[in-house]
């Protein structure tokens, strides 16, 4: 079975089998979905980790699906009913509800019409109407009379019960029938008489319908919460007389027999009270699997988009947690995230009763100018939430009427309150109260988002749709692997990382990361990864699943500092020998220059080295501190503000995406609120998705399509606008 579930993934994701194999024995040595992807190129033709993990989702899915089979060809076996045909018939199932169908027929049954009339002996007058005889049915049903079934007519009606009941477990008829709701169904929503939507969030389903066929995923979220909150109605509406047509032709043998009439209203009770009901949970179950599996995903991708974005490195960066009574907190960390001072201003409302005063500003400019001052302050960080555009204000005027050679960055503090009022902020900043931390926070966000994002459940992350409407298990397995691939992907600088950012890194976990901080603080830095060893309960399998991914910058081995894995080092100093290359020429032009002269497949040769290895070795002498942040957008540096007033139509604006969505992406202009750029006006040519031309963190050039200033909404177009 091992082989036929390899051919399936195989099939499924177009890998070849021999790669497929290797990946499921590294993965069984206990080796991380990161290792693999990094360090056994070699052996799995370079898969990535996205590739990886989905031969491991699979090939746990169809094991599963396996176990199943065997505990349903058990439980048929067991009583006796299992032949080779029904055997291979479960075996060549694709899915877990084809299974339950061909089981269905075989399961004990709770008890039902069907069960009821069995057990008041009517099942071989039903067997004989099957039979499609010709004569009188009225006469054959008096033999089964008795002190339960008193008359022919219930005699009748109980061999319709268990006909009904037979036609609803055949699996072939039910896998036919939801085919045929699936894609000539309709979904229908209505509103409840009783319904409370007071903000009409889901007026577009008051009187709504579709095809099931046709149902985008975010409405189907948004259909299921609408019915889960008691506003709708919701069923499907699928062709029923082609489902009693189709049932018919499949049962009726004789339309001329006696016991047709009879076997046809079997076959309507069967739909109508059996098979409709069922298969449209079915099919809506479906529908939910494919909108969560969507919504999982744009949410996985948002997140790694945001914790992917560059850090703003070596600047010293003041975060606000702007709000209104209590004032916006203040807190200044130098190049190296380290906390520097804190403070607190009132820029917007007296605490104690009556207006905002002119002295109040007054105070409030001269407490920021005095921090930025002091501490040589280049970056303002402000968080997006309550207070925040009116935060914005002061600040821009501020920089301008001052003339601070200073800018400033909105931060999306989304889970900054969680991160804040956590142990783990606690333990950073114990004399601190739960907005100070977050200010602290939404500077260190700036500076490096991975860091500082890490520490922050995901989940509070605000980049998706529907998220609280989806498996929660699902979500947490997606989200995990997400942040493990970010880390895994950037690197750890050992020396100053969190335990929040240790855990992520391969073969690490929440203990480890402690004992590593711990054996830190003991030591002082780590001058070389062989120190590493020396951890407790460090062990040598995870040793080698971390230590390519931490690096020692300033260490005492060069080599320490890169992505080249401490197994290969052997292979490096071979390389530097031969070619003359020292240690502090890495990263220079004239360790580049060397580089593009070797001759790689010779020296694949010589040193019996895979391509992967030594382009990997090549390419960390050329950029030793190479961090695929880099490649992206910087965040948007901003001096001044822009008012709902300022906008006209066609207006040329730059803006930041904040979220990818199935009908778009909200996009930050400046606004207390984010525009909307609709799928339809993101680009010229067809897309069928907004995730295929926009991310997270992106900085776009939109045109202002339309300003509803009641509503408080911008609608806008990347598409120039004459």
């Amino acid at each position: 079975m091992t082989d036929q579930i390899i051919k399936e993934i195989k099939d499924l994701l177009k890998i070849g089998e021999k790669q497929i194999k290797v990946v499921l024995d590294l993965l069984e040595e206990g080796n991380t979905i990161p290792f693999i992807a990094r360090y056994r190129k070699e052996a799995t033709g370079g898969l990535d980790e996205d590739q990886i993990n989905e031969i491991h989702k699979l090939w746990d899915y169809q094991n599963n699906l396996y176990k199943r089979k065997e505990d349903v060809m058990r439980l048929i076996d067991e009583k006796g009913m299992l032949t080779e045909e029904l055997k291979a018939e479960i075996l060549s199932a694709t899915k877990l509800v084809e299974v339950e169908d061909l089981y269905r027929p075989y399961k004990e049954k709770k008890k039902t019409k069907a069960t009821e009339a069995i057990a008041k002996g009517l099942e071989p007058l039903a067997n004989w109407l099957l039979t499609f005889p010709k004569s009188s049915v009225e006469e054959e049903a008096i033999k089964y009379l008795n002190d339960e079934v008193k008359t022919v007519n219930d005699a009748i009606e109980g061999a319709k019960y268990i006909i009904s009941e037979k036609v609803s477990d055949e699996a072939d008829y039910r896998k036919a029938l939801r085919l045929e709701m699936t894609f000539y169904g309709e979904i229908i929503t209505k509103v409840k008489k009783d319904a409370v939507d007071e903000k009409k969030v889901y007026e577009n389903y008051y009187e709504h319908s579709e095809p099931v066929n046709k149902i985008k995923p975010h409405r189907t979220l948004a259909i299921n919460r609408a019915e889960k909150e008691k506003v709708i109605t919701v069923k499907i509406e699928a062709p029923r007389d082609r489902m009693i047509a189709y049932l018919e032709k499949k049962v009726i043998l004789d339309e001329t027999s006696t016991a047709t009439p009879y076997i046809k209203e079997a076959i309507d009770d069967a739909l109508k009270r059996l098979i409709y009901p069922s298969i449209e949970r079915e099919v809506r179950a479906e529908l939910n699997e494919v909108a969560e599996e969507q919504a999982i995903d744009i949410f996985s991708m948002n997140v790694q988009k945001l914790l992917l974005q560059p850090p703003l490195k070596g600047r010293t960066i003041l975060g606000i947690d702007p709000a209104f009574r209590t004032g916006c907190k203040l807190s200044v960390v130098d190049p190296q995230g380290k906390f520097l001072d804190k403070g607190v201003i009132y820029p917007h409302e007296k605490t104690i009763g009556g207006r905002i005063t002119d002295e109040q500003i007054l105070e409030s400019q001269k407490t920021l100018i005095k921090m930025i001052n002091k501490y040589k302050v280049e970056l303002i960080a402000i968080g997006n939430g309550t207070a925040s555009r009116e935060t914005e204000s002061f600040v821009a005027n501020l920089i301008r009427e001052a003339k601070l050679d200073v800018s400033y960055v909105i931060v999306n503090e989304a889970g900054a309150s969680v991160y804040s009022a956590s142990p783990l902020a606690q333990e950073e900043f114990p004399d601190f109260s739960v907005e100070e931390r977050s200010a602290a926070s939404i500077a260190r966000r700036l500076q490096d988002p991975l860091s500082e994002l890490v520490k922050i459940d995901p989940k509070s992350i605000g980049v998706g749709q529907y998220q609280h409407d989806v498996s929660p298990k699902k979500l947490n397995e997606s989200l995990n692997f997400v942040v493990t691939q970010a880390v895994n992907q950037v690197g750890v600088n050992v020396n100053t990382a969190s335990k929040a950012l240790l855990m992520y890194v391969s073969g690490l976990n929440k203990s480890t990361a402690e004992n590593i901080v711990k054996y830190r603080e003991k030591i002082g830095k780590f001058a070389n990864r062989k120190q590493l060893l020396d951890v407790p309960r460090l062990g040598a399998k995870s040793y080698e699943q971390a230590i390519g991914f931490l690096r020692i910058p300033e260490g005492d081995e060069a080599l320490d500092m890169t992505a080249v894995h401490p197994e290969s080092y052997h292979f490096a100093k071979q390389i530097m020998k031969q070619y003359n290359i020292t240690s502090d020429m890495f990263g220079k032009e004239e360790v580049k220059l060397i580089i593009d002269s070797i001759d790689r497949s010779k020296l694949m040769k010589d040193l019996s080295i895979d391509k992967y290895t030594l382009n990997d070795i090549l390419d960390a002498f050329i950029a030793p501190l190479r961090d695929p942040r880099d490649e992206y957008q910087q965040p948007l540096l901003k001096k001044d503000i822009l008012k709902m007033e300022d906008l006209h139509v066609g207006m040329e604006l730059q803006g930041v995406v904040r979220n990818v969505v199935d009908f778009g992406a909200f996009v930050d202009i400046g606004l207390k609120e984010y525009g909307l750029v609709h799928i339809s006006k993101i680009s010229k040519n067809f897309i069928k998705h907004p995730k295929d031309v926009l991310n997270v963190g992106d900085i776009i050039t939109v045109y202002v399509l339309n300003v509803d200033k009641e509503k408080q909404k911008v609608g806008l177009t990347m598409l120039k606008t004459s």
